[in-house]
């Protein structure tokens, strides 16, 4: 697939047509963005908006912005994606422009959708709640199968940051339904995902986790690496949830390291904050304990996740709060409750 569109960046540049050269570079964002180092998908994403620019064309600048917002996002620069996000939807809220060359699904709704997810982030919860809503609406609108698509699966992310295994589960029912009757088989994997999380923290680890491990060999089969830090944590909390956290334990270093090589940094905060909790189950060294905690507060900060960060501190708070009154049991040899 690479080598088809690194063929076909060279044939539109020769033939001096810049739409197909658009469609060239997005192609080869997109091939990025599932397989390759976060920062390469970064430069094709510079390289889309400079032609862009240089076309002085809304519709290809909506494109542009669309293919920075995403790159930012998950290289954990929220503040950044939101940014280009905004813009992205400015120019086709005020111009209503249509694009001179197809997509594979509406810019603008992407736009949306990670608008909303960097204001999770950012703490600004209400609109992120709105934007989200507007992504799946506008895609409904346009009759767009693959924008909806992936607007269920920014929703389900959505109800998973904020701990909410109801509308995560009617967020994966429906993926999963419309990624079945359309054939989507990447974004079906993603729904066996989360609707695992959602089973396994409602009290069927069991079935959680057979539903996570099917969508992650799913994604696996795909050749596709994005988000797959993410499941596999999606697939360690569920593990500790079912008592085996010296296994969950595993996956997150595997999850971690990935992440590592991908340049996936969005999930790195909770990464962290997961180890420290596992850690802890396990009666580990208290200084890693500690350092986990640590760079989880410190990930979130740096990212400007206040969400991630408020979150972390709580963790760190409540581990604290235990240490201290087991200390206090152990100094007065009074039995724990």
């Amino acid at each position: 697939m690479r080598i088809c569109y690194e063929h076909a960046e060279s044939l539109s540049r020769s033939l001096n047509r810049p739409l197909l050269l658009y469609l060239a570079l997005i192609g080869q964002w997109r091939y990025s963005l599932v397989t390759d180092k976060l920062s390469a998908t970064m430069q094709v994403a510079k390289r889309v908006y400079s032609l862009a620019e240089t076309q002085n064309d809304s519709a290809l600048m909506i494109g542009a912005y669309r293919a920075l917002a995403v790159a930012l996002y998950f290289l954990g620069d929220f503040d950044a994606a939101r940014r280009n996000a905004i813009r992205g939807v400015e120019i086709w809220r005020s111009e209503g422009v249509q694009s001179p060359v197809e997509e594979v699904m509406a810019p603008a709704v992407v736009c949306l959708g990670y608008e909303a997810l960097s204001e999770w982030h950012l703490g600004e919860i209400d609109s992120s709640h709105g934007n989200m809503a507007s992504a799946i609406s506008l895609a409904k609108e346009l009759n767009d199968m693959h924008a909806l698509t992936h607007s269920l699966w920014n929703a389900g992310f959505l109800a998973h940051f904020e701990r909410n295994p109801m509308q995560v589960e009617r967020c994966a029912s429906e993926l999963i339904e419309l990624s079945t009757s359309q054939n989507f088989a990447s974004w079906l994997a993603g729904a066996k995902v989360v609707r695992g999380w959602a089973r396994s923290v409602s009290g069927d680890t069991a079935e959680g986790i057979a539903w996570i491990e099917h969508g992650i060999e799913n994604m696996r089969a795909a050749g596709w690496t994005l988000c797959l830090p993410y499941a596999l944590s999606v697939k360690a909390e569920a593990l500790h949830l079912a008592d085996r956290t010296s296994e969950a334990l595993e996956t997150l270093r595997e999850a971690e390291a990935l992440a590592e090589t991908r340049e996936e940094r969005w999930w790195r905060a909770e990464l962290h904050r997961l180890r420290g909790v596992f850690l802890t189950a396990l009666g580990a060294d208290e200084a890693r304990i500690e350092a986990s905690f640590c760079a989880a507060i410190d990930t979130a900060r740096e990212q400007k996740s206040v969400s991630l960060e408020k979150r972390a501190q709580a963790t760190y708070a409540e581990y604290r709060k235990q240490k201290a009154s087991a200390l206090w049991a152990q100094r007065f040899r009074l039995p724990l409750c």
